[in-house]
């Protein structure tokens, strides 16, 4: 059978588009407007919402809810958050320790809100496992999960191999880390009901319509002007579209394949009963869940960046990437040689230029945004939307500062990335040695971190 390239995402052709929701009828106003109807403008819509109901929210969205990230991502609800180590550094180690508790618990709150609001997105709370294979990725491993611990996660676990094998019989697994905080969820299902739910409260959706640029108390589109107190920037991934912004956020690509659905035999030759989120130890790491009609959708990085921040229009990604996916899935499990690949996609997520996540209101301009995801988005969204929704409280007087509003990255501030090529030449040089990195590894079976890996970390200002 042929691999179907493209056509947004996976979910979607299981799903079907959404029906289309009118674009924005001309100028008008509102209370809050919501820039992007991904995760993180949904999210925000629905927790405004539910505080103070007489609001008027409209959400803007250039192409349809979920077309970006929330609609194309590998399902991985977790409790990992981008530039921690970094919010550590500057603002002590408890700061990052209530961070990092917001993160556990925000995982607990989609599976709850999901269960309230009768959204069934295929949630299945098995936790994540991440795996090492060979004497480097151990090291990694054990250093990682030590730091998590550190971080007060009290309740993950450290496994051997054969503790791994008794999870997932990954092949040449040396040893795992293993967490409660994460679950599976189908990402198309989860924003069509967030979606839905939302307009249900009376929040205005209009999609196709595209905005062009964002000023204090304006935000502007082919169709019209939306004016209101507060405009909030959700676009993540898809923020260099908009004027002023080209270097705020880099949109890396990333990459997915998911497999035909697999017969009884190979799970039970495979194991995966707890239908953990996988991941490993890797520099250029991959990422895969067991689906909830039993088959394997993992990902990684294929080309990662295009030139000037361009995305692409309907996920397609390149051959080369499908085929490297593809090694990636058979060196995991070398039994699944002759399965096809039923569909392959891409899609773009946030990098800000340190790595940070971060949410921001300013109280001068009223203009805010969230986002910066680096691929964690799925829980860290619905954390940010909480933030926003706490932040504007706190800034039209309804109430005080919040544990969220003191969160360590809120308000966090970061520089532009590099202009061209600067920029494109950067990327493509940190993947490049990040995959030679791996490759290393994978010959020499050194027991530390290949030194080119460590000098990419530092150059592109991860550590």
């Amino acid at each position: 059978m042929s691999t179907v390239n493209g056509g947004i995402s996976f979910w979607y052709a299981q799903e079907g588009a959404p029906a289309p929701r009118e674009p924005l009828p001309g100028d008008t106003t509102a209370d809050v407007c919501i820039v992007g109807g991904g995760y993180t403008g949904l999210w925000t819509a629905y927790y405004l919402k539910k505080a103070v109901p007489f609001l008027n929210i409209i959400v803007l969205e250039g192409k349809f809810c979920g077309y970006g990230a929330s609609g194309r991502n590998g399902g991985w609800l977790y409790n990992g958050i981008a530039g921690r180590d970094r919010y550590a550094k500057a603002h002590g180690h408890e700061a990052a320790v209530r961070l990092q508790q917001a993160m556990n618990d925000t995982v607990a709150e989609v599976v709850k809100v999901a269960s309230d609001e009768n959204i069934d997105a295929d949630i299945h709370q098995g936790g994540v496992l991440e795996v090492a294979y060979g004497p480097a990725q151990l090291a990694r491993l054990k250093a990682f999960h030590s730091v998590e611990v550190a971080f007060g996660e009290t309740d993950r676990e450290l496994y051997g191999a054969r503790e791994t094998a008794a999870r997932v019989r990954v092949t040449g697994a040396v040893g795992s880390s293993w967490t409660p905080h994460g679950a599976r969820v189908h990402p198309v299902k989860l924003v069509k009901g967030l979606a839905a739910t939302v307009e249900a409260l009376g929040v205005t959706i209009h999609e196709s319509t595209p905005v062009t640029q964002i000023k204090p108390k304006h935000a502007l589109t082919p169709y019209g002007t939306v004016r209101a107190p507060y405009v909030l920037r959700c676009t993540e991934g898809f923020t260099a579209s908009i004027k002023g912004h080209k270097r705020t956020w880099l949109p890396m690509n990333s990459s997915m394949i998911a497999t035909e659905p697999l017969p009884q035999e190979l799970w039970d030759d495979i194991g995966w009963t707890g239908r953990e989120a996988l991941g490993d130890m890797a520099h250029a790491y991959m990422y895969a869940q067991r689906t909830a009609d039993d088959r394997i959708a993992l990902g990684g990085r294929g080309i990662p960046y295009r030139y000037g921040s361009r995305t692409d229009n309907d996920g397609r990604t390149q051959p080369a990437t499908i085929d490297a996916l593809r090694e990636i899935l058979i060196r995991l499990f070398p039994q699944l040689a002759g399965v096809p690949v039923a569909h392959a996609w891409s899609g773009v997520l946030g990098v800000p230029r340190d790595w940070c996540a971060t949410v921001t209101l300013d109280r001068s301009t009223g203009l805010g945004w969230a986002g910066g995801y680096v691929g964690s988005g799925v829980a860290t969204a619905n954390l940010a939307a909480r933030t926003l929704r706490d932040l504007i409280q706190q800034d039209s007087g309804q109430s005080g500062p919040t544990d969220l509003t003191t969160l360590p990255w809120v308000n966090h501030k970061v520089r532009s990335w590099e202009p061209e090529p600067l920029r494109w030449l950067g990327v493509q040089t940190l993947y490049a040695a990040y995959r030679t990195a791996d490759r290393r590894e994978a010959t020499t079976h050194t027991p530390t971190t290949d030194r080119l890996a460590a000098l990419a970390d530092r150059v592109c200002g991860r550590h």
